[in-house]
């Protein structure tokens, strides 16, 4: 008998998505008097919200449901507070990479900008989508808060939870400082493994913590999980979340658009210094070196130069390279996740599938 899927037996997609529209239908109330206009930010938070894996979401249920926690509308809706605030980030994010799409349509700054065009409003239209979409992602933290405070689980529980909730958003925002504080410094005069710990430490702080480790022990401390079991489910979550990280990336560079959401190569047009590009540098020629970082971070890459970057990757074994990286990371944290003690079943089933959703090389 296959095991049921950790995030379509529950109906986790359409339980989330009911609890987010219900939540944002509240806060188009507490905004109303302010009047019409206003409105458009919450629209753009919603239409941020519609669909998605459900990954975050997920991990906080399942660390919940691990320790023996019941389902209820009150878990869904502490599990549905994990998208708020991956929402935040991803529209901070986009303001900081000048993104132009997210999902398949335009980012919410470049939404804001284009309406601010086309009224010709005072000022630039670009000023105007950026702080427009920074007050988009901030509403979403306080909103990630007060759903995750009011989601129904026992005080106690939300009591036992709140640290670790209170970290991951303080320690996303140092990761993102992170990130961009590498793209300042540059990597040059760095070798090899120094460029890859500095990878490795952004995407543990910007992106792997906040998607899996932390959402995942703010479900185990919610349902009193103890202090082994916590250390094991954090050494699963840290390598998970490199694992999930690093695919993101790979994706980034040969993803299908159709289920990406953004152009091919992009992360190559924004110039991201990746783990692909670490290893790129680290094991191709100079001649392989320069053409890389003459063609990275160009915002009018074509798709033949893109073409000439994925060969390029292909050839010098950076792909190779990192798909061990994601193949080690994944082990990893099975083999912590098969250490860990005070597990339902039921629960271990779900982490261990979790694993291979979170990696699969077409997410």
């Amino acid at each position: 008998m296959p095991t049921p899927h950790p995030i379509d037996t529950p109906r986790l997609r359409e339980r989330v998505q009911t609890a987010l529209d219900e939540d944002l239908a509240h806060q188009r109330e507490v905004l109303d008097e302010l009047g019409e206009q206003v409105a458009h930010l919450v629209d753009e938070v919603a239409a941020l919200l519609t669909g998605g894996k459900r990954l975050r979401a997920a991990f906080l249920y399942w660390g919940y449901r691990a320790l023996g926690g019941t389902d209820s509308p009150a878990l869904i809706r502490a599990a549905s507070s994990m998208e708020l605030f991956q929402a935040a980030a991803l529209l901070h994010d986009d303001v900081m990479d000048d993104s132009d799409l997210r999902r398949g349509r335009p980012t919410a700054h470049r939404t804001f900008a284009a309406s601010h065009h086309q009224h010709a409003w005072a000022g630039e239209s670009d000023r105007f989508g950026h702080a427009a979409a920074i007050l988009a992602g901030n509403l979403c933290l306080t909103w990630c808060d007060s759903t995750f405070s009011t989601s129904g689980l026992p005080p106690h529980e939300i009591a036992s939870a709140r640290v670790e909730f209170d970290n991951m958003r303080t320690q996303l925002m140092g990761g993102q400082y992170l990130d961009v504080l590498d793209a300042a410094q540059g990597w040059e005069g760095l070798s090899y493994d120094e460029r890859l710990d500095r990878c490795r430490s952004v995407i543990r702080y910007k992106s792997g913590k906040y998607s899996v480790e932390q959402p995942l022990l703010i479900g185990a401390r919610a349902a009193g999980a103890g202090p082994d079991t916590l250390t094991g489910l954090s050494a699963y979550g840290l390598a998970l979340g490199e694992a999930f990280q690093i695919r993101d990336d790979v994706l980034g560079v040969y993803g299908d658009p159709q289920t990406t959401g953004k152009p091919a190569g992009d992360d190559l047009r924004e110039g991201k210094r990746t783990v692909l590009v670490a290893h790129a540098l680290g094991l191709g020629s100079a001649e392989d070196t320069a053409t890389l970082l003459g063609l990275l971070g160009r915002p009018d890459l074509d798709d033949e130069q893109v073409a000439v970057c994925r060969d390029l990757l292909e050839r010098v074994g950076a792909v190779r390279a990192t798909e061990e990286m994601i193949t080690a990371a994944a082990q990893q944290a099975l083999a912590a996740l098969d250490q860990t003690t005070g597990l339902t079943d039921e629960g271990r089933s779900a982490l261990v599938e979790l694993v291979a959703i979170s990696t699969a090389r077409s997410t």
